[in-house]
């Protein structure tokens, strides 16, 4: 199977892209790998420091290869949004397959210089470091035309970094949006053009796949997709216990774990091409 360095490169070459779901439990994680087994599509596998917090760090490595093993889908483990140093360094250690930091809100130059680090301590592993540049704005943060990424900042950072994989600001953000937003496809083609790594689209929840085929088509060779995950898997709970008495979670969860699942393959179907492959 190739590193996620080089499947990110060989989707660049052909323009396509890779989901990228993140799982929080036992049962998101087989929601996902669910969708992924159904239509033969190959998926990243993603982890926030509070998911990493919430299971183990070696339960949730454990479980997402072994999830990956179990359902016969191809696919790699990926630390997302790390804000420092030290997580990197862990999940790198305990096997990590790439890894996110996200130095992001602070300035270019310290950035630059703590996403270098990250690339120096990849190296050793050979796993793929993606970074971000620009704001996309985290859940409880307001959006901020004014932190769009700049395409020259851009190539700057990936010349001065070596990143792998660079997470940009066109107009998405985390969370739920009001109302779909509208994608700076000019601003992706030129980052796409000055930088020549693959792109990122974070806030991947509630974008239609008219503009997601438009960012792949301008550079973005990763989507991700958490929030509406958990939505999903939420809203399914609710729904099963509002509709029985009963206590035994093994009848509660798989409905809730379908509803995953569909959500997965429908985002899959976004990044398939017509002959079925991503």
């Amino acid at each position: 199977m190739p590193s996620l360095r080089e499947k990110l490169l060989e989707m660049r070459d052909r323009k396509g892209a890779l989901l990228a779901a993140n799982y929080y439990n036992a049962e998101t994680l087989r929601g996902v790998l669910e969708g992924a087994a159904d239509l033969g599509q190959p998926i990243i596998l993603q982890m926030t420091r509070g998911s990493i917090d919430y299971l183990g760090l070696a339960v949730a490595l454990a479980m997402g290869r072994a999830g990956l093993r179990q359902h016969g889908v191809e696919g790699w483990i990926h630390l997302d949004h790390a804000l420092s140093l030290d997580l990197v360094a862990d999940c790198l250690q305990a096997g990590f397959d790439s890894v996110m930091i996200d130095a992001s809100e602070q300035d270019l130059d310290r950035n630059i210089a703590v996403t270098r680090q990250a690339v120096a301590l990849a190296r050793a592993t050979g796993a793929n470091v993606e970074a971000e540049l620009g704001f996309v704005a985290k859940l409880g943060q307001e959006a901020d035309p004014a932190g769009l990424t700049d395409p020259g900042q851009a190539a700057l950072f990936v010349e001065a970094t070596g990143v792998d994989a660079l997470a940009v600001s066109i107009g998405t953000a985390h969370g739920f949006y009001k109302a779909e937003p509208r994608l700076d496809l000019e601003r992706l083609a030129s980052i796409h053009r000055l930088t020549g790594v693959p792109l990122v689209l974070h806030g991947g929840s509630g974008v239609g796949e008219a503009s997601i085929r438009a960012a792949v088509a301008r550079g973005i060779c990763k989507v991700n997709v958490a929030t509406e995950t958990k939505d999903a898997f939420v809203r399914g709970i609710k729904r099963e216990l509002l509709a029985s008495s009963g206590i035994d979670i093994r009848a509660i969860f798989p409905p809730a774990i379908r509803d995953v699942k569909d959500l997965i393959a429908s985002k899959l179907r976004m990044l398939m091409d017509e002959d079925g492959h991503a």
